[in-house]
């Protein structure tokens, strides 16, 4: 039996960090080649096009102004497609165009203040130039393919437009008030400028030398610094400057504008590069405005948020009732964004921070006014019961219990919110609210969303706000993955829809209408889909789930935008029954109450148990993830949430179904993502699973890269023995977001990947292939590669169509022979250059890396710690060294 210690994870060393080794971007597409070989042709191409724009922009402004129409800001759209490779800033650096947002295929929405387009035009000329002086700084122009001259902007509608809007658009009702929410980008032209290289003292160089150098760079080095404050001032000025150009266009035609969101940031220098508004317009107005306000780049209808309800009958109170024990004054904050509480529920009563309750409806609701109306047994409620108690309402004891709940009412009693309400602002005001209040709040349950699949052309404006204050506030956000209805109409589609088109279950699950529903495909929230309790069949019903843990027949899955993995993680919230005969019929009836969670329920509108098996969601499963969140506060209150992430993320494990053969790997990490998470592997060790992880904030920029130390002792690694050893890595990393852009590398001001160690490889061999200046002697072991489930690439690991860089937390698993083990195992943190510019723009990331012997034959943990101390002594050795030599 292991002494002297609780099984408390042990830290991961950071040995060293320099400059990445990252290898060099794409080539040039074959048309940009083929365009700088035939000059004259694409020129006459491009010029016609930009003349045609700048002639039909003339043509409208005159219109406009004879119609007395409300006033534009000066510029044309344009919708260019360029090289994929190219750096879009480039169009912004040298023809002074806006980039208004960034799309797939290489289409670019741009604006030009200039409507004549003379400085594009004249390097389009130039490019075509046989006088190669006159071709300088023309280069770009072969990696614009193509300008759309088409008068009706039918691409560009295209992509600005949600899709139902796209199919209404040709019968748009000029005197129809539409209300939508538009995206309006802000970015200008303004840009930082290159900052001056810090100089090193040269050998043998006198000081006076040396001082006038060091002088000379802080001169420059103070004139960079005003120039990049001075253009954030403009791109801040420019923002406001573009929401008085909207509003009175908005106004002029007499709509209203009935919110505003955007990104503002609490302390460091931030780019506002967009804001979302809600608008209430006519259709006259609405074409006017889309087709011709040249910085729009995404209108959309409102979400309609609401909460399913199911109308079963309640069952008899389960015994007499046993007050729980209050949470200890220090105990972690949990604040529930819901339908509101019953808080004199005897079960959740004395965990209620009731100091904190605050409903945010609009009136004439009261702020005080906190209760939990939906009917039968209410839903905040019983997401708050989950929250304390996990899987398992009903004691044989007293319970402690563990977290104090804080109350925020945002939905109506019909579970619904209300069309005045702004998600995306409403999650911030929320957020913001608790989270500066006296407890510091951290952790926060949503188990709401919108009541159909997420749109994956751009981040939409409330999952954007949900990365935005994870980014700025270190706050976790618990994020249902919705639910697929019993019957819809399109765009959506319910199960009934689905099973009627012959699409069966569980592969409609993977249909574009079962995507996670906004805003579950934010990169920053966990979201959570839901697995069913069991097979379940009589003469009357019979669920979709075959055996234990498959995927919840209305389970939304993924995968999310940008084919990011989601959900992340499942847990238990039910399964639906349906009926053998015809017509289908689908409920929960009381007979399979064994397929259904045990939650606390509501009282408050009428008879009925205290708590009960009596409803399902993905709303039920969010909270037991919470609930695990929250107890890793508890035994880490000083490390950021981006560890608690990386922790259940870490803990998760595919069921035990998934293991046999013939299993749909592709179709479990779609609708399962990393697997259900597990509460004792989040939060502690055993002497047969180790898991190392990061400690505090740790900050990386573009181009830099951090080399993590794992020691692995000599009784991992004999060669006499061939144990199973699960390997498991997870990184969890947050930056500043950027809405106008739709592609993850330009949507994140920088983005991260880890490598590691191969099977077997020396340690200077892989700080040679993380690190840009090391070298490592040809005859050094680099190994074989580990064999990932993931893998960096879609198409490299044992799962495939999916690879483990895409988002924002990144896990890989894998299971190798302990003799194959390398002395040392390693892993590199890589930080890649996104939309910013700023070179102190960073991420800040946390990591988790565990070892287990799958089989159990020998004990690791406290050798592996003994291996951690030693290591860690040595690097503080070697780092004093360094030190006492550069004094």
């Amino acid at each position: 039996m292991s002494t002297g210690h609780n099984f408390q994870h042990l830290p991961l060393l950071r040995r060293e960090g320099g400059p990445a080794n990252i290898h060099g971007g794409g080539s040039s597409s074959p048309l940009t080649i083929e365009n700088k070989a035939n000059r004259t042709s694409h020129s006459s191409a491009l010029a016609a096009g930009a003349t045609n724009a700048a002639n039909e922009r003339h043509r409208v402004e005159a219109e406009r102004k004879a119609e007395a129409l409300p006033e534009l800001p000066p510029g044309i759209p344009l919708l260019l497609q360029v090289d994929t490779e190219l750096d879009v800033d480039d169009l912004r650096h040298y023809f002074d165009f806006e980039i208004v947002s960034e799309e797939e295929e290489g289409f670019v929405i741009v604006a030009s203040s200039d409507v004549d387009l003379s400085d594009f035009l004249d390097a389009v000329n130039r490019f075509a130039s046989t006088n190669t002086q006159d071709q300088r700084g023309t280069a770009t122009i072969a990696s614009v393919h193509r300008l759309d001259d088409d008068a009706n902007q039918k691409k560009r509608l295209e992509l600005i437009l949600s899709e139902q809007l796209h199919e209404l658009w040709p019968n748009l009702n000029e005197a129809t008030n539409y209300r939508v929410d538009v995206g309006v980008a802000c970015v200008g032209i303004e840009d930082i400028p290159k900052r001056p290289k810090q100089p090193k003292r040269r050998d043998s160089e006198s000081d006076e030398s040396w001082a006038r150098r060091e002088s000379h760079w802080t001169v420059r080095e103070n004139v960079w610094q005003q120039a990049r404050t001075k253009a954030y001032d403009a791109w801040h000025d420019l923002k406001d400057e573009r929401e008085d150009e909207v509003q009175a266009i908005v106004e002029g035609y007499g709509g209203t504008i009935a919110d505003v969101i955007y990104q503002e940031p609490q302390d460091a220098p931030s780019l506002p590069d967009s804001f979302t508004m809600r608008i209430e317009v006519n259709g006259k107005a609405l074409k006017d405005f889309v087709l011709n306000f040249p910085f729009v780049f995404e209108v959309t209808e409102p979400d309609d948020v609401t909460v399913p309800s199911y109308d079963m009958d309640a069952g008899p109170q389960p015994g007499e009732l046993q007050e729980p024990n209050a949470p200890n004054e220090w105990a972690p904050a949990v604040c529930v964004i819901d339908s509101g509480i019953q808080e004199g529920h005897i079960l959740i009563e004395p965990a209620i921070d009731k100091s904190t309750s605050r409903c945010f409806l609009p009136p004439p609701e009261a702020s005080t006014d906190v209760a939990d109306y939906v009917s039968p047994g209410g839903h905040g409620t019983r997401v708050a019961g989950a929250i304390l108690y996990g899987e398992r309402v009903g004691r044989n004891s007293a319970y402690d219990l563990p977290f104090w709940i804080q109350n925020a009412r945002v939905l109506d009693e019909d579970g619904c919110m209300p069309m005045s309400l702004f998600p995306a602002t409403l999650i911030g005001t929320v957020i913001e609210h608790f989270h500066n209040g006296p407890r510091k709040t951290r952790i926060f349950n949503h188990s709401i969303n919108a009541d159909c699949h997420c749109r994956i052309t751009h981040m939409s404006a409330w999952a954007a706000a949900i990365d935005w204050l994870c980014y700025e506030l270190d706050v976790l956000i618990i994020q249902s993955s919705g639910n697929i209805p019993e019957t819809s109409t399109v765009p959506s589609a319910g199960i009934r829809e689905h099973l009627n088109a012959g699409r069966q279950y569980p592969t409609f699950l993977t249909e574009r209408s079962s995507r996670v529903a906004n805003p579950g495909q934010s990169l920053q929230a966990i979201t959570v889909g839901s697995v069913a309790y069991q097979h379940y069949q009589s003469t009357g019903w019979r669920s979709f789930a075959s055996q234990e843990a498959e995927p919840s027949s209305f389970s939304r899955s993924g995968l999310g935008i940008w084919n990011v993995i989601k959900p992340e993680v499942v847990e238990f919230g039910g399964d639906y029954l349906r009926s053998p005969g015809t017509p289908l019929v689908l409920n929960i009836p009381n007979e399979g109450s064994d397929c259904y969670p045990e939650l606390v329920r509501s009282t408050l509108l009428g008879p009925g148990p205290a708590y009960d098996k009596d409803d399902i969601g993905t709303s039920y499963a969010a909270p037991k993830v919470t609930h695990i969140a929250a107890h890793l506060q508890r035994v880490l209150p000083d490390e950021p949430c981006l560890l608690y992430r990386a922790l259940i993320i870490q803990s998760a494990r595919w069921p035990e179904w998934t293991r046999t053969e013939g299993v749909d790997t592709n179709l479990a990490i779609r609708t399962l993502g990393f697997g259900i998470p597990d509460l004792e592997r989040a939060t502690t060790n055993t002497n047969y699973r180790t898991t190392l992880v990061s400690s505090g904030e740790t900050g990386i920029s573009a181009g830099e890269c951090d080399v993590y130390q794992v020691p692995i002792p000599d009784t991992m690694r004999s060669p006499g023995y061939e144990y199973n050893i699960l390997i498991e890595v997870t990184l969890s990393y947050v930056a500043q977001p950027r809405r106008t852009r739709r592609n993850l590398r330009r949507y994140l001001s920088t983005w991260l990947e880890w490598k590691s160690s191969n099977l077997g490889e020396d340690i200077d061999s892989f700080r040679a292939r993380a690190l840009k200046n090391e070298s490592a002697d040809d005859t050094l072991a680099r190994g074989t590669s580990i064999p990932w489930a993931l893998n960096i690439q879609s198409n490299h690991g044992t799962i495939d169509g999916v690879g483990r860089k895409s988002g924002t937390v990144q896990k890989d698993w894998a299971i190798v022979k302990s003799s194959s083990l390398p002395e040392n195992f390693c892993v590199a943190v890589m930080g890649h250059k996104g939309w910013s510019k700023d070179p102190d723009s960073q991420a800040k990331y946390s990591m988790a890396v565990s070892f287990e012997i799958v089989d159990r034959q020998i004990e690791i943990y406290d050798a592996m710690r003994i291996a951690v101390g030693e290591l860690q002594n040595e690097l503080e050795v070697q780092t004093e060294f360094e030190l006492e030599i550069e004094d």
